[in-house]
């Protein structure tokens, strides 16, 4: 395969080449998308919007958030849960059916033996199951409802990123157990519940071993992938490098994979039995940081040539691009890249900078990028696209927003 083939295999995998949507994005659209991508990640960050809402609307344009939130936290008997949260490629939204396919994971993490677990069953070692009673009792709590219920604990480690409590502690290990799950969000904190009050019968009976569960990860990676390599396929739901190979090398043998090289790929590829070459791309769209096209950053730089880092940690002075950066996909490249936040209070999408790619057609891509700026800022109730000072596109683009 030629590099501009892959390109375009992955984009299709993505579901950036799917027709698009007439009317008002539902059910059926958010199935297509999931099946597409096969899980959202979840990031507390606001600055502009959670993580897990950009994908969808990269792909189907403006929809009502109301339609993930339903799917994920809000269920109904009309409309069932189709999500539910779980450690995939980090904290994700993934469907329903896929949680037993990490029930390996839920072993791995909930061992008593492992350290943070160990630490905190000798400090606490009743405090597990007063966490399982009081909501098996009291129905969906959050951490700080069940720290105020069970006198809170001792808190462990130092500076504001580790002042958790051992209750918090306890709740996250009982989550990742799959003890505990998420019934909803109260905003963005965490309702915990058990399992058998939020998923079906059917699904917490299954229990499939990690290898066969990890034939089938690693099924959906190459599916969502198009082309990969082992490592793209190993990281989309964080995978052991011996896990991955076995389960590459399986698929390989059932035909499922075909094994190919890609010019200007140094490592091996292989190709998806299911994957769509098109002959050409015609999308538009701004990526979350998060978005599973972009967020192996070793991927968005061998596939699109795009050399990508998150730099919310980076002291403000010696940030290059800004601190919550989107990419801006057009046709079949990354040609830009927006710092983006939602000032909610002034009504407006406020952009400090924008920078071309080298190479694009400026002209085109501010035109493109100031429509797509218009339509996020619609789609979250904001009226007025400001743009700042940085950046090579920004004069152009100031212009077309102005």
């Amino acid at each position: 395969m030629s590099s501009a083939e892959a390109r375009r295999t992955a984009l299709a995998a993505q579901g950036f080449t799917d027709a698009s949507v007439s009317g008002v994005p539902d059910r059926r659209q958010l199935r297509r998308v999931l099946a597409r991508t096969g899980l959202f990640q979840l990031d507390s960050v606001s600055v502009a919007v959670r993580a897990h809402y950009m994908p969808l609307f990269s792909r189907l344009g403006p929809y009502d958030r109301d339609l993930l939130d339903s799917a994920a936290w809000n269920p109904t008997r009309r409309r069932p849960r189709m999500l539910v949260e779980y450690w995939a490629h980090e904290a994700s939204l993934l469907p329903v059916a896929d949680w037993p396919l990490l029930r390996w994971r839920m072993r791995e993490l909930g061992d008593p033996r492992r350290r943070g677990n160990r630490e905190l069953l000798e400090r606490s070692p009743t405090l597990p199951d007063e966490i399982l009673t009081a909501v098996k009792e009291a129905g969906p709590l959050s951490a700080g409802a069940l720290e105020r219920e069970l006198g809170g604990g001792s808190r462990a480690g130092k500076g504001v990123w580790w002042n958790r409590s051992d209750t918090k502690r306890a709740c996250e290990l009982l989550f990742a157990a799959g003890e505990l799950t998420t019934a909803t969000r109260r905003g963005f904190e965490r309702l915990y519940d058990l399992p058998e009050r939020v998923l079906p019968p059917e699904v917490l009976a299954e229990e499939p071993g990690a290898e066969e569960a990890s034939l089938h990860l690693v099924s959906r990676a190459a599916r969502a992938q198009g082309v990969a390599t082992e490592p793209d396929l190993r990281d989309y739901y964080r995978l052991s490098a011996r896990r991955s190979q076995d389960a590459v090398s399986e698929l390989v043998e059932r035909g499922e994979l075909e094994p190919v090289r890609v010019r200007g790929w140094s490592e091996q590829a292989y190709l998806h039995r299911g994957a769509r070459t098109p002959r050409s791309v015609r999308a538009r769209a701004l990526l979350s940081p998060f978005d599973p096209l972009v967020w192996y950053r070793p991927r968005a730089e061998r596939v699109f040539g795009f050399h990508y880092r998150l730099e919310i940690y980076v002291p403000r002075q010696h940030r290059r691009h800004g601190y919550y950066v989107f990419p801006f996909l057009l046709d079949d490249g990354l040609v830009a890249r927006v710092d983006l936040k939602a000032d909610r209070k002034s009504g407006q999408l406020w952009v400090p900078g924008a920078f071309a790619e080298p190479g694009v057609d400026t002209g085109r891509v501010a035109r493109e990028l100031a429509a797509a700026l218009r339509e996020v800022a619609g789609w979250l109730g904001l009226h007025r696209v400001r743009v700042g000072q940085r950046g090579d596109l920004a004069p152009v683009l100031r212009a077309l927003c102005d």
